[in-house]
């Protein structure tokens, strides 16, 4: 699925957003990997991530090709330091309306509006998709991306209080969210 937008930060820089290719899959990489030891949201922790630089080409090469998913890469001054993708749930018949959303932005780029420009081009290529519902799973500790995805029209539909076991042996309570997209 083809997506490029160029938008203004907050701070007046610009940024690109656009699909990853596979020459993009080492800045990509390196991206996950900041975006995944600064922060204990997310699905994984960065050495457990098992991606290979000729998977990494193939997985955003795949999706920029793709007719109903996406992997979009946020670049300031030439460099990533960020992405968002759009997954379908389901290839079977009672789930191919639903798809997944996931967002991972580099700690110092926070606050800009990369987040929510993100959101909207994954909102925008779900309905293009045809998509009829776009879901995501967020840490109930992290307020910052729920208020994000709330303000975004996602509202919440369940809880998983043992949704996420840290390394620590702790649990995180995951807050299920989800955005029909045919209203």
């Amino acid at each position: 699925m083809k997506y490029q937008k160029t938008i203004t930060l907050r701070d007046g820089r610009e940024c690109v957003l656009r699909n990853g290719t596979a020459e993009d899959a080492r800045a990509a990489l390196d991206s996950f990997s900041l975006t995944h030891a600064e922060t204990d949201y997310l699905l994984t922790y960065p050495d457990e991530g098992g991606l290979t630089l000729e998977g990494e080409a193939q997985y955003l090469q795949g999706r920029a090709e793709s007719d109903n998913e996406v992997e979009i890469l946020a670049e300031v001054g030439g460099s990533i330091v960020g992405s968002a993708g759009v997954g379908c749930v389901g290839s079977k018949e009672k789930l191919r309306h639903r798809a997944e959303f996931g967002i991972g932005i580099e700690r110092a780029h926070w606050g800009f509006g990369i987040g929510r420009a993100l959101i909207e081009a994954c909102i925008e290529c779900a309905r293009a998709a045809g998509y009829v519902q776009l879901e995501l799973e967020v840490v109930a500790d992290n307020e910052r991306a729920r208020a994000l995805y709330q303000s975004s029209g996602f509202v919440e539909y369940g809880r998983n209080p043992r949704g996420f076991r840290t390394r620590q042996g702790g649990w995180q309570e995951l807050v299920l969210m989800r955005l029909e997209l045919d209203e």
